[in-house]
């Protein structure tokens, strides 16, 4: 059979996708509930949703439908743990009859090894982890600074402390990992130190700031000193002793004080910055997180909070800044508050326009998977692999080909799919450097890969399907589908198959190959929706 007889499969499949529906938008009128990816029932709403139903309704606009439950299970992997079911734990859990089973598996999903992979990845993408030219932490730094970040996520350590440890630690990068935060900026000048905290933990930008305010926030980073040491390529970040005066500062926000002699002003920028009644630090986070949960920020762009770039909904974040604080800034608290919403389970098939209820939280962003999530589901489906390489070879650089791309926290580390894909480079820490947009390279790559294709060809648990089910090729076809989609064919799809499956010339094989190759291309299966 040849590959373009499933050219009129894959066009159903892109017609009948999540995604193609979302930038399509249904009028309020004509809304009825698509099958298989929403729901009739509404869920119980929340503070969360409360506050979101305020502004839909002040605007006209109507929130989604509910997701449905094959869709929810595959959205709540792919959010929490960076990794798609299997079809097992989809059975499992579309056959779980208790009504909080939701709630249930974004809990163990937090539970997870994986978890603390996932978003240690994210935090390496914003402390910008990486070895090599333009930011040096070299090798040995690199896996001290990530060895830290992963076990304060994992022990979900209290968002307060994880940030004073960076910003007031002082020893050797190799034995004091949170000093690599000074390190992992390009300029050892107090204006790159204080550009870096800001947009970090502030989510400003000191190119809107005044010349006399971001003097005033250099000011608390004056005194950081670095020098290196006999072994090959530690630093040592320290308080500068030199100065020997009191040094006057300004906060950002207009207040003075004078930092005594001998006294790392650091500490008192950090106690400043962490304060439970300071605006600028829990709405940074919870903003961020909103956006990495949610698509967008209740601020947009996250990490560009300024006067005149307004919030879209002001009480949802004043609401999430309070839950953040009140809980001791315990981050994985601020997860489940989101996760458990009917907002974040929402249908991502808006009732309107489709940039308007994006905008204003009305249903769930479809976006395209981050490249690591997509790497290590490819390698899960076809046994895709691609050879990483760091352009300046170091030691320590070899990375085990049984090892999940999601783990790769070295920003040097990269490889052509993974660059195509929009992994970031990690030279600013911005929250744009990582680019989810679709390209006709990407598609073309997918499209054309001799490598999925052999992979799909040698595929050991295709042949193992054609082995058990082989006689029964609506079965095969749905264990297919529930591999790659984490649900079953549609009746129309079905359809569509079967015509395929039964042609004259028809090759079991080669048309489960070709059915798995038209999945894979299909927007579903290369967005979370």
């Amino acid at each position: 059979m040849t590959r373009s007889a499933w050219i009129p499969c894959l066009a159903l499949l892109l017609a009948l996708s999540p995604a193609s529906l979302a930038r399509e938008g249904r009028g309020p009128s004509k809304a009825p509930v698509v099958e298989p990816f929403e729901r009739p029932e509404t869920l119980p709403p929340g503070p969360i949703d409360a506050l979101v139903r305020d502004v839909l309704r002040d605007r006209g606009v109507h929130e989604a439908h509910a997701c449905s439950d094959v869709v929810f299970v595959r959205r709540a992997y792919l959010d929490v743990i960076g990794t798609m079911p299997g079809p097992r734990e989809v059975l499992a859990f579309l056959r779980d009859p208790d009504p909080g089973k939701r709630a249930a598996l974004i809990d163990a999903l937090m539970e997870r090894d994986a978890f603390a992979d996932t978003w240690t990845l994210k935090w390496c993408d914003l402390l910008r982890v990486k070895a090599e030219f333009p930011v040096n932490l070299w090798p040995n730094g690199v896996q001290a600074y990530a060895r830290w970040i992963h076990e304060s996520v994992r022990a979900n350590k209290p968002y307060d402390r994880f940030v004073r440890e960076l910003l007031t630690s002082s020893g050797s990068n190799f034995r004091v990992p949170p000093v690599n935060f000074y390190r992992a900026v390009q300029g050892k000048q107090p204006s790159a130190l204080a550009a870096a905290v800001a947009l970090t933990f502030m989510g400003a930008r000191l190119s809107h700031w005044s010349e006399e305010r971001r003097a005033g926030l250099e000011a608390f980073f004056s005194r950081v000193a670095f020098k290196g040491t006999a072994e090959w390529k530690e630093e040592i970040v320290f308080l500068d002793p030199a100065p020997a005066g009191p040094l006057d500062v300004v906060f950002p926000d207009g207040s003075e004080a004078t930092i005594p002699p001998g006294e790392d002003p650091r500490e008192a920028f950090a106690d400043w910055l962490i304060d439970a009644d300071n605006a600028w630090f829990a709405r940074n986070i919870v903003n961020r997180v909103w956006s990495w949960l949610m698509g967008r920020g209740i601020i947009h762009e996250p990490d560009d909070i300024r006067p005149d770039n307004p919030p879209v909904n002001p009480a949802l974040l004043d609401y999430l800044e309070w839950e953040l604080v009140e809980s001791g800034f315990d981050l994985r608290h601020l997860f489940r508050l989101i996760l458990h919403s009917r907002t974040y389970q929402q249908s991502s098939i808006p009732r309107g326009d489709p940039e308007t209820a994006r905008a204003l939280f009305a249903c769930y962003p479809a976006r395209q998977l981050d490249a690591e999530v997509l790497a290590d589901a490819l390698r899960k489906i076809c046994g895709f692999r691609e050879a990483y390489s760091s352009m300046i070879p170091e030691p320590f650089t070899f990375i085990p080909p049984e090892n999940r791309c999601i783990t790769l926290v070295d920003g040097s580390i990269t490889g052509p799919f993974l660059e195509m894909f929009g992994r970031p480079s990690r030279d600013t820490g911005l929250e744009s450097e990582r680019n989810n947009d679709a390209s006709e390279a990407q598609r073309m790559f997918l499209l054309n890969s001799s490598t999925i294709q052999k992979g799909l060809e040698r595929c050991w648990w295709l042949k193992q399907l054609e082995k058990v089910h082989g006689k029964h090729p609506g079965r095969l076809v749905r264990m297919i589908y529930l591999i790659i989609l984490s649900r079953g064919p549609t009746d129309a799809e079905r359809s569509a198959v079967k015509t395929r499956f039964q042609g004259k010339k028809m090759n079991r094989h080669e048309a489960a190959v070709d059915l798995a190759w038209a999945l894979i291309n299909s927007k579903e299966f290369l967005y979370r929706h």
